[in-house]
Parts: C-alpha cells; structure tokens; sequence
C-alpha cells in the first residue's frame, strides 16, 4: 500500500478544507494516508480536524509528500524530501506557484494517481558551504538559489566571485544570486536575471543593483564551482540566504561556495502543461488568477 504525506501550511490551507478534501480522496483509492506539519513550530490547534504524526519518521517511510501552501512550502521539505529521495507534489495556495503542480481548484486531479503511474521531473539543487580560516562552518542544500546580500542597513557590499578558482567578477552593490534554472523565476528574476527552463542543468550568477552597469548575469555549465569572497567590507552586517533559509552572518574574508548538487528534487507531473505555458500564463499581465 502506497504511504503519502500531507504537508499543509496553515496560514494558507485554513481550516485544512484542501488537505481533509485530498485525504479523502486518497484514501477512497486505497492509499494510507498520514498528516505532517512542514514547519517544526507549527502547533496542534493550528490543524483542525487532523491528527499530526512527525514528519521526519514518516518522510523514511513515505511514497510521496504533498504540499498545500506555495512555493515557499516546497522550498522549505526540498531539502527533507531529496534527502530521503520522496517526490514531491505541490498543490498551489499561494500567488504564483511556479513550483507547484496543481492549483487549489484542481485537487480531483488526485484521482490521476490511482494506478501510480505518473511523469516525474528531477530538478538541479545546490550544495552550499561557508568556509573561515580553511574550516568548513556551514553547509546546506537548496532548490532555488544561494543570495549573498547586504545587511539591514543599506550599504555598499564588495564581493570576488571565482569560477574553479579562476577570477571571474568583482561586484560592488547589494549583492549577488546563485540560482538555479528552478529558481531562475524567483528573486533572479526580480534582479534582471535570465528566465531558464526549470529542466535544464546550469548556474545562474546575478548581481544585485550593482555599481558596475557593464555587468549583468552569468549563465554558466553546471561544472563549475563558484565561490564567492567577502573582500574589504569591514564590519558591515553581510548574510547568506539558501531558499529563504534563516540568515547566516558572514564575516570578513569568508568565502561561500556553490556548486551542483548530486542530490535532486523529484516534482511530480499530471498535467501536459509546458513551462512556456505556465511562465505566460502567470507572468504576463492579466494572465493569472488562482481558482478557490
């Protein structure tokens, strides 16, 4: 019998009317179905009508985990869910939702699941470290990007970005993206970045409102590995960010390194829709409205 999780937000499933509507439909095709918080603080009362099981046994245990939230859910089980190699299925309650595979309205496409065959779709992910003084001091994994950015107060920040060690740019501005096609349509996107083809395999490099106007994005082969230098800023507050991770501070002389990662996130598809389409469909003027 197939084990799917249940990942609802509650700030955006309220009342849990989507996920108790998907577990019943789940269960009428025979699944086993279990209901996980996606946040470590989120309490009881927070999910009405459900019994919460913790999600870090389960995901050992799991067949498929579905989100009801938005891209911002997704982002936070990536890590969790390519760890433990269960794919994952986004239904969209959010804004946009370019993550996620179904909209709220369309949860009976859940029934498309009954004979378990379905597409899935590998997206590239990101190993990120921190190293200080030759020591290793973080290290995590993301779907969508590494940013590097100035602190709360606004301030110029000076970054050397090498390419396997070879000099590749120096940027004085807010900061800069690492970003995979995944997240090619996020902040990359608000930067001036380049829209890429989830699918494809490769490194984005975008500044962020940098001083010099000749430099704008890098698209690079996934082979390299970039590593970012914290160069003659002093004590200006300076933190990295991986999926919208909580911040971590960066000192003088760190450097940050980004490379591919030889984990993925495993998206599950039941629509024929192309990228092309949805991109279009959500990002041009007038051209997304998300169903209730």
């Amino acid at each position: 019998m197939k084990r799917v999780i249940l990942c609802p937000n509650p700030g955006r499933d309220r009342e849990l009317t989507a996920t108790l509507r998907a577990e019943g439909i789940l269960r009428e095709l025979g699944f086993e179905t279990v209901i996980c918080s996606p946040f470590r603080s989120q309490k009881e009362e927070d999910f009405p009508g459900a019994k919460l099981r913790p999600l870090l046994p389960e995901m050992q245990r799991a067949d498929l985990l579905i989100t009801f939230g938005g891209d911002g859910t997704i982002l936070h089980l990536a890590k969790l869910t390519a760890l433990n190699q269960v794919p994952v299925l986004g239904i969209n309650m959010g804004s946009l939702g370019f993550i996620a595979e179904l909209e709220a309205g369309e949860i009976d496409r859940l029934r498309d699941l009954k004979d378990w065959d379905f597409a899935t779709e590998d997206r590239m992910m990101l190993d990120v470290s921190v190293l200080r003084d030759g020591r290793q001091i973080y290290q995590n994994l993301g779907l969508n990007d590494a940013v590097i950015r100035e602190g709360p107060i606004s301030h110029v920040i000076h970054l050397r970005v090498e390419s396997d060690g070879h000099h590749l740019a120096d940027i004085a501005g807010d900061g800069v993206i690492i970003a995979t096609p995944t997240g090619s349509t996020a902040y990359a996107l608000s930067a001036g970045g380049p829209v890429v083809e989830p699918e494809a395999e490769i490194l984005v490099l975008c500044p962020i409102c940098t001083h010099n106007m000749r430099f704008s994005s890098y698209v690079l082969s996934p082979d390299h590995s970039l590593t970012v230098t914290m160069e003659g800023n002093g004590r200006k507050p300076i933190y990295l960010f991986v999926d919208e991770s909580r911040a971590f501070s960066l000192r003088q002389g760190d450097r940050v390194v980004v490379r591919r990662s030889k984990h993925v996130t495993r998206l599950v598809r039941l629509s024929e829709k192309s990228f092309c389409e949805i991109f279009a469909k959500k990002m041009l003027p007038g051209g997304y409205s998300n169903e209730k």
